[in-house]
């Protein structure tokens, strides 16, 4: 008898995903970050993203939502680095977007080889998603696949 494995969703995380996340315990954001960290989807990111991800989660109006004291975010990083799986960038592929701080998520998932990009802004993805065929899905929809 075979066992059939289910295959690991690879997916690419917009900032606002991370942000909102650490916003709400209960939300579809904050579980699929659990589901990253017990392995049943990889994480992948660029240092530029990461590093937007770290950024983000710094500014005082963050801060003020989600209440993490500077421990609690770099202890946050430090867990979510130790599963991302790196990429590299090898090819740009700009300009696809209308706003360009979308592009180095884009191109975290063409370089990635991501299967979805997940994000809250579907709209302004969804063109160059099917031109490189990429999934862009919001947080809730990959819950589903998974």
């Amino acid at each position: 008898m075979s066992i059939k494995l289910k295959p690991v969703l690879r997916i690419v995380l917009d900032t606002s995903v991370i942000v909102a996340g650490l916003r709400s315990r209960s939300g579809a954001s904050n579980k699929l970050l659990g589901l990253i960290a017990r392995g049943h989807a990889v994480a992948l990111a660029t240092p530029a993203l990461f590093l937007e991800y770290e950024e983000v989660l710094k500014r005082t109006e963050q801060r003020a939502v989600h209440g993490l004291a500077d421990a609690q975010i770099e202890r946050f990083l430090e867990a979510f680095a130790s599963v991302i799986e790196p990429v590299t960038v090898h090819f740009g592929w700009r300009p696809q977007l209308n706003d360009p701080a979308d592009e180095m998520v884009l191109e975290a998932a063409i370089n990635g080889r991501a299967d979805a990009l997940v994000t809250f802004n579907v709209r302004d993805f969804s063109a160059a998603g099917a031109r490189f065929g990429v999934l862009i899905l919001r947080p809730g929809e990959v819950l589903k696949k998974v």
